[in-house]
């Protein structure tokens, strides 16, 4: 399904990615921001945003805090997908999504809207924006990739 796409046997070239090729970077920010932003309003309703590669969520952390005191909070973390690290060998911690947290896709539609794009822009966007991220991983590459 969706998530075969990014198990990737060759590297990615930028000319084989059409919609990243007719972007600027500042329409790719403006999509990414979109997108962050979309993340975080799910995040706020405890919902996990599984993005293909993976899944933005809130997970509870134990904090120390002065004199051996524990503060319980929450930490918004990426989850790679398990398919994803066993195909390209990665090492990562073993975080699980809560049990009574609902896991849902992005909303390109809502997105789209948001920033005044065509959804399938948005969507395709996203998409070779990960192979993009897929292939450097396949590559042993250093990926940066932020999020405010």
């Amino acid at each position: 399904g969706k998530m075969q796409k990014y198990l990737l046997y060759n590297s990615v070239e930028p000319e084989e990615l059409p919609t990243l090729k007719e972007l600027s970077t500042m329409e790719i920010c403006k999509i990414w921001s979109g997108m962050s932003r979309h993340i975080y309003r799910q995040l706020l309703k405890n919902r996990a945003v599984d993005i293909g590669v993976g899944s933005f969520v809130v997970v509870p952390v134990q904090a120390s805090v002065a004199e051996g005191k524990i503060l319980p909070v929450e930490r918004p973390v990426f989850i790679l997908s398990k398919p994803l690290k066993m195909f390209y060998n990665l090492e990562s911690d073993e975080t699980k999504i809560p049990d009574e947290t609902s896991v849902v896709q992005p909303d390109f539609e809502e997105i789209a809207a948001n920033i005044h794009f065509r959804h399938e822009i948005v969507e395709q966007c996203v998409q070779e924006t990960l192979l993009c991220f897929a292939g450097a991983l396949r590559d042993n590459k250093e990926v940066e990739f932020s999020f405010r």
